[in-house]
């Protein structure tokens, strides 16, 4: 058995120099030596804003850095020769990857048209605040440099259900167009949170559901990719992307794994869309990332026994993909809540060494962010070593403190020198007794994170006294396996 782990391969402001699939290619196979099982590449289609475009301002989702559009040929991370060759490098290192799907909305329109639309309140989608106006929306798209090559659909105003922009008067606003209803059962936040931005896909129109499955099939054929990474799932109707999973695996002939973003705090959220949709995906644990977030945000006062409290991971481990950081939560972004660089070696111990969840390793935390001057955390590329080699076994925890917690795996016959003690605080330094069991007994174990000076040799049922200094994450593994981790190094 392999320990699945998936790295998010960019961060927000990644140079737009067309170089990154070029990048991607070349790191495949680092990547699969750092035990990376898994990839999820960013949108890859044409955006509004061309090659400076992220990508989640969708205008062509079958130009792949191929046609002049939006003022470029190649997208911010290059062409479409050069993503496909990427794909294959991933591919031929033992790595899955996730193409990035943004099915909510379409933005860059090459057109105006005059529709009828009700404005709706913003906090409250439910409620009209106008009757119907005559508004001009942004919402013809031609496709003219393509000109039909792969598909010849046109979207229109039919295909929106609604638009965050009148042209004619210049103002914005949530307008709703007429004839057309929000979504039957998305996120209830504002009431109904099926509108997100641009012109919003109305995912009950029988030609969009017929389009969005033709392309889905296309793009498996044309790229490969072995699934999915679902963008902004709470805010298209939960019916929708169940039958579209189910489409793409039969399309495929196999189960393909997804994971969607559902953004919220709340678990019951999560596992109700989990429920709705069948488990037919993976959902991140966005709780989890919160959990992190106010344990390094309160000076010592957070009970880290309740870490996986309400959590994915707690009750639905599963289907949890477990995260520090991500593209959104970084600095500068909507959703920034950056977990202090002095947390993350705790974090990632966490995701990266206990069995629960797939944990996702963030780009900018594995290569930095230059862009806000954040250096690579400490200790990750050692911490994912031991995750492919040693994080194997069963599992002790040891959350019974408010500020001291660990876990231990026992390790297995399959992986030589295998087994793991961490041991953790938020606040003051500490120790604890824990046993990694009988397979570890009377065996000399090496912290590794700090220097590899702290040894500790496990009594006859495999136990010991492990110490941790305050604020900071200790892990240890067999003393042969420390050896092998600093030859790696």
């Amino acid at each position: 058995m392999t320990n699945k782990t998936m790295m998010q391969y960019f961060e927000w402001y990644l140079p737009a120099n067309g170089l990154h699939w070029r990048r991607t290619q070349a790191q495949a196979k680092a990547l699969g030596e750092a035990g990376i099982t898994m990839a999820w590449l960013p949108p890859a289609y044409k955006g509004a804003a061309g090659d400076q475009s992220v990508g989640y301002d969708v205008y062509d989702m079958y130009d792949l850095g191929e046609f002049e559009q939006k003022g470029a040929v190649a997208t911010k991370y290059g062409t479409r020769e050069e993503y496909l060759a990427a794909i294959s490098a991933l591919k031929a290192c033992g790595i899955e990857v996730l193409a990035d799907v943004v099915l909510n909305h379409r933005m860059g329109a090459d057109g105006t048209e005059t529709v009828g639309a009700i404005l709706q309140q913003s906090n409250d989608r439910n409620r009209d605040i106008s009757g119907v106006q005559q508004i001009a929306a942004w919402t013809k798209f031609d496709f003219a440099a393509r000109a039909g090559k792969y598909s010849d659909f046109c979207w229109n105003s039919s295909h929106f259900s609604g638009t965050d922009w009148d042209d004619a008067g210049k103002r914005g606003g949530i307008f709703r167009f007429e004839g057309k209803t929000w979504n039957r059962e998305t996120d209830t936040e504002n009431g109904n949170y099926d509108y997100l931005m641009g012109a919003d896909l109305d995912t009950d129109n029988a030609e969009v559901i017929e389009e969005t499955r033709r392309w889905g099939e296309w793009y498996l054929d044309t790229t490969g990719v072995d699934g999915f990474r679902l963008d902004a799932v709470k805010h298209i109707g939960f019916d929708f992307y169940r039958n579209w999973m189910e489409k793409m695996c039969a399309h495929r002939g196999r189960d393909l794994f997804m994971v969607g973003e559902y953004w919220s705090k709340e678990v019951a959220r999560l596992t109700h869309y989990l429920d709705v949709t069948k488990r037919r995906l993976s959902l991140f644990d966005v709780p989890l990332h919160f959990h992190f977030y106010q344990a390094a945000t309160s000076n010592g006062n957070y009970d880290m026994a309740r870490l996986f409290a309400d959590t994915l991971t707690g009750i639905d481990p599963t289907h949890a993909v477990t995260f520090v950081d991500n593209h959104d939560t970084q600095p500068g972004q909507a959703l920034v809540s950056f977990i202090p660089a002095w947390f993350k070696p705790l974090a990632y111990a966490v995701i990266l060494l206990r069995d629960a969840g797939i944990p996702c390793v963030f780009y900018g935390d594995y290569y930095g962010i230059p862009h806000d001057n954040v250096a690579p955390v400490t200790g990750l590329l050692t911490l994912l070593k031991i995750r492919k080699n040693y994080a194997y076994g069963a599992e002790q925890m040891y959350f019974d403190h408010s500020s001291v917690v660990g876990f231990t795996r026992a390790g297995d016959e399959e992986h030589e020198n295998s087994g793991v003690v961490v041991l953790m605080t938020d606040s003051a330094a500490g120790t604890k007794k824990m046993c990694a069991g009988p397979r570890l007994a009377g065996r000399a174990m090496v912290e590794v994170l700090h220097g590899g000076s702290n040894i500790m040799t496990l009594d006859g049922a495999g136990a010991g006294e492990f110490t941790v200094a305050g604020g900071s994450v200790s892990v240890w593994v067999a003393k042969e396996a420390a050896a092998d981790l600093y030859l790696m190094q």
